[in-house]
């Protein structure tokens, strides 16, 4: 597992979702204003069902354009609701002394970091512009120094990666394109790659691997903690097995089996939707 292979999901599952939305925003753009615009999928859509006698089909295809759309929009505000709610109810847990001497000791006296009181061992990533790393006192109290200090490198990682924000654009994407289902194999190994680089890092930084290991241990032994209802990079919530494998031989290449069932459904759908855009500039 690499960086590339990460950055090489995350491009692919943005074009592919790129150029459907763009399409399908071009096309509602259109119906609302009444523009004439040309070279557009739907269009094409449109055209193909007509020519073949399925004229009555339109209004299903009107239908599934509007419904993506709609269903996108309310994705993205449930995620910013949430996310809002949240920060809230840090801010009235916030260990303000504990917080401000986390941030002295690790990142020049900016509040990258958050400690909230709560007695179950926690860590995530969360915010996509400028993201801050939650701990809780159940965490710091669980913990030695040099575990904690893996355990902070490591969500400093997805910090610095903005994995909170490209995890739930990936997300939204295989949710709301569920027809090209690679996109969901994008998600899930997405989310196991970036953890397994976020513990490298973290190694890398101790230049051993045990305080990442017994730190992990130790969480795992408490237990998981329900999930949240918005997107975030979490310590001990993702890729167990893998990280685990990782860590007892860092030499062991853990390999990603490729889907080849959904990969060749994928790349039908997609090269369907290449020839509609033949077939309109032709």
């Amino acid at each position: 597992m690499n960086k590339r292979q990460s950055t090489h999901m995350f491009i692919a599952s943005l074009l592919i979702s790129g150029i459907i939305f763009f399409q399908m925003a071009i096309y509602v753009i259109s119906m609302l204003a009444g523009w004439d615009v040309k070279f557009n999928l739907v269009e094409v859509c449109h055209s193909t069902l007509k020519m073949i006698g399925l004229s009555s089909l339109e209004y299903a295809l009107d239908g599934l354009v509007i419904f993506t759309l709609v269903y996108l929009f309310w994705k993205v505000c449930i995620q910013f609701v949430q996310a809002k709610r949240m920060k809230l109810k840090f801010q009235q847990y916030k260990e303000k002394n504990l917080t401000k001497n986390l941030n002295e000791s690790f990142s020049n006296e900016k509040e990258e970091f958050i400690v909230i009181s709560y007695p179950t061992p926690l860590a995530i990533t969360m915010g996509f512009f400028t993201p801050k790393i939650v701990i809780s006192t159940g965490l710091v109290n669980i913990l030695t120094e040099e575990e904690l200090n893996a355990v902070l490198a490591h969500e400093m990682y997805h910090k610095n990666n903005r994995d909170p924000l490209k995890m739930f654009m990936l997300s939204l994407f295989s949710t709301t394109i569920r027809y090209i289902p690679i996109l969901k194999w994008f998600h899930q190994k997405y989310r196991i790659v970036q953890e397994v680089l976020a513990d490298e890092y973290a190694i890398e930084r101790q230049a051993t691997s045990a305080s990442l290991s017994s730190a992990l241990l130790k969480m795992l032994k408490v237990g998981k903690i329900n999930r949240m209802p918005f997107t975030y990079a979490s310590f001990a919530d993702t890729s167990v097995n893998y990280r685990i494998e990782y860590l007892l031989n860092p030499l062991t290449e853990v390999k990603l089996q490729i889907p080849w069932r959904d990969t060749v459904l994928s790349i039908a759908i997609f090269t369907l939707i290449c020839s509609f855009f033949i077939y309109a500039l032709a």
